[in-house]
């Protein structure tokens, strides 16, 4: 039997979005149960996207502070990489330890900004024409999904028009 080739680059970069995906389980883990540093602990951290570089040896974390003083977390963070390198070894079955660098991943940040910018504008426009009693557009149905129901509505009603007058005859 000849099994179909996947390329090498495929094969390693399944392999580290797999490690990266169980560093930030194991990270999650570690951070919640082991790190006592009260930068870390005051605040509510929550980890990013991991980027892991081809030999894993290298982990780069996003790390958001959603509660707390992002610059004391992230410092508490970098102080305790070399505490984690050995217990997130162990629990992964690396062979290296990844040596982790922690950044501060804005990403959340960016994503309430834009929806309070949007739902500004949103409240504007309605100001503006004059609806600001009417719901928004998320809340009306789509056309295609107007149209689809009303020609759902009408092949229902054809039959249901059909089965009535088949009763009323047979029972006449």
């Amino acid at each position: 039997m000849i099994w179909p080739s996947r390329g090498g680059a495929d094969l390693a970069t399944d392999r580290r979005a797999r490690v990266a995906e169980a560093l930030r389980a194991e990270l999650s883990d570690l951070i919640a149960r082991e790190i006592k540093d009260p930068r870390v602990t005051r605040g509510l951290v929550s980890l990013g996207e991991i980027q892991v570089n081809r030999d894993l040896s290298v982990a780069h974390v996003g790390v958001s502070v959603l509660v707390g003083d992002p610059d004391g977390a992230l410092a508490g963070l970098q102080a305790a990489a070399t505490f984690l390198r050995g217990p997130l070894a162990r629990r992964l079955k690396l062979r290296i330890a990844p040596h982790l660098t922690f950044y501060l991943d804005r990403g959340h940040e960016m994503s309430r900004r834009l929806g309070d910018i949007i739902r500004d504008d949103d409240r504007k426009r309605r100001e503006a024409d004059g609806t600001s009693d009417e719901p928004t557009d998320a809340d009306e149905p789509t056309d295609a999904r107007a149209q689809a129901d009303g020609e759902a509505g009408d092949g229902g009603s054809d039959t249901g028009e059909d089965a009535g007058r088949s009763s009323e005859d047979s029972n006449a």
